[in-house]
């Protein structure tokens, strides 16, 4: 488990795969600020996830309100939103960002073929997002392929990889050490440009998931000793 604590701000909390992050940093004793347009919403949330905490643990803090202060007063930033809701969530707190560390776990799903690559206008979604916020936020990608329901349970046993994408390797190791605090293994996937293949790979797991009946497929990296050992 990570040593070093950070105040989180998930913006989009209040949703299945956002909501799960942060239950699992804040087991991990992260202090969280779940983030949302409706501010009540997002204090219900914290009171749910604070309410899973046994008598005693050395959870986190778990508050919530809406998303530009949580942006604001947040460490560390996390987008959970929809691919359509993306841009139109963060434009209006670009700025409070600046300065920090932002997760975008966007995938480009655009119904109804949520189970076909239909990667966005340049290729990637997150970079388009670290385009628009500009070099003064520094913008990671990861999460996109862990299905929400392996994030619910606190005890349960992720078997997924997380594929970490950013061009600063110091970023990139700030999250693959959440990606451990929150119960799995992540890897330093190069820069942001790679989401790409990160982003595109959503869309195929949801049509293995459908044609195999898999409740919530994932990826592994295989070829490592720490792999054989899991």
């Amino acid at each position: 488990m990570n040593d070093t604590k950070s105040i989180i701000a998930v913006i989009g909390g209040t949703g299945n795969q956002g909501s799960g992050l942060a239950m699992r940093w804040a087991k991990a004793g992260h202090d969280i600020i779940i983030g949302s347009r409706d501010s009540g919403r997002a204090t219900q949330v914290a009171t749910e996830i604070s309410a899973m905490a046994p008598a005693g643990s050395a959870w986190g803090n778990v508050r919530g309100t809406d998303n530009l202060s949580a942006a604001a007063e947040c460490e560390i930033a996390v987008l959970a939103v929809p691919y359509a809701n993306q841009m139109a969530t963060i434009t209006p707190f670009a700025k409070a960002l600046e300065g920090k560390l932002l997760i975008d776990v966007t995938a480009p799903l655009m119904p109804p073929k949520v189970g076909t690559v239909q990667l966005p206008e340049g290729g990637s979604a997150v970079v388009a997002v670290q385009k628009m916020l500009g070099e003064e936020v520094t913008v990671v990608a990861a999460f996109q392929n862990i299905a929400a329901q392996h994030l619910a349970d606190p005890d349960h046993k992720i078997e997924c990889d997380v594929l970490v994408c950013g061009n600063k390797k110091s970023a990139r190791e700030i999250v693959i050490n959440l990606a451990k605090d929150a119960g799995m293994t992540g890897w330093h996937a190069g820069p942001l440009a790679n989401a790409a293949a990160a982003e595109a790979m959503t869309s195929v797991l949801i049509s293995i998931n459908r044609n195999h009946k898999i409740p919530g497929s994932g990826i592994r990296i295989t070829g490592t000793q720490a792999a054989v050992e899991s």
